[in-house]
């Protein structure tokens, strides 16, 4: 098992973006790679935990018939709704009942991709005393990215953990760094 890339604190939240049935290999919108992710982010947790910070993790959570599933014109097939074990984190997913769970995109009309969109996340970070959001998960070229993104203009100090997150298309990554680079985001690969 490989070591916590990151020196956690008091003042760090690790946040796993998405790791959720639909976006891992079987799923309805599976992203290669995803299931190889899940020890890495077992050791961040543990690593998190140890050091006493918060731990996070976004899912998706949508209504039938959400706005961003094909046959509603949206881009994606139908994923991640609520109650069903496609929606469900990952099996071996070491989340207990101290983690934070952050649902996201959870009204019919409206979609998001950040777990910051709608959500209150960044004022119960700060209500907290977070200094610091470390993420990882899926999928890196598009929630992970927005989730990133998000949590810098949040004015949160930000650390993506490349190598343990994946995205949909490998060609978007090197557009992603770029945009993480110019947002002042630390990446770790």
């Amino acid at each position: 098992m490989r070591h916590a890339q990151v020196d956690y604190g008091r003042r760090d939240a690790l946040l796993v973006v998405d790791m959720q049935n639909d976006f891992c290999e079987g799923g309805a919108l599976a992203v290669e790679g995803g299931n190889a992710l899940v020890p890495g982010i077992n050791a961040e947790i543990g690593a998190a935990r140890a050091a006493g910070a918060l731990v996070v993790a976004s899912r998706d959570w949508h209504p039938i018939d959400h706005v961003s599933f094909e046959h509603r014109g949206g881009p994606w097939p139908v994923h991640c709704v609520q109650d069903t074990q496609g929606a469900a984190y990952h099996a071996d997913l070491d989340l207990d009942e101290a983690t934070i769970r952050v649902s996201k995109a959870t009204a019919f009309d409206a979609d998001a991709y950040s777990a910051f969109d709608g959500t209150g996340l960044a004022g119960y970070l700060r209500d907290r005393g977070i200094e610091r959001v470390i993420v990882c998960g899926l999928a890196l070229d598009v929630c992970v990215k927005a989730t990133v993104l998000a949590a810098r203009e949040e004015g949160f100090e930000t650390v993506l953990l490349e190598t343990l997150s994946a995205p949909v298309d490998a060609d978007a990554v090197a557009d992603c760094r770029a945009a993480f680079r110019d947002a002042g985001i630390e990446v770790r690969s």
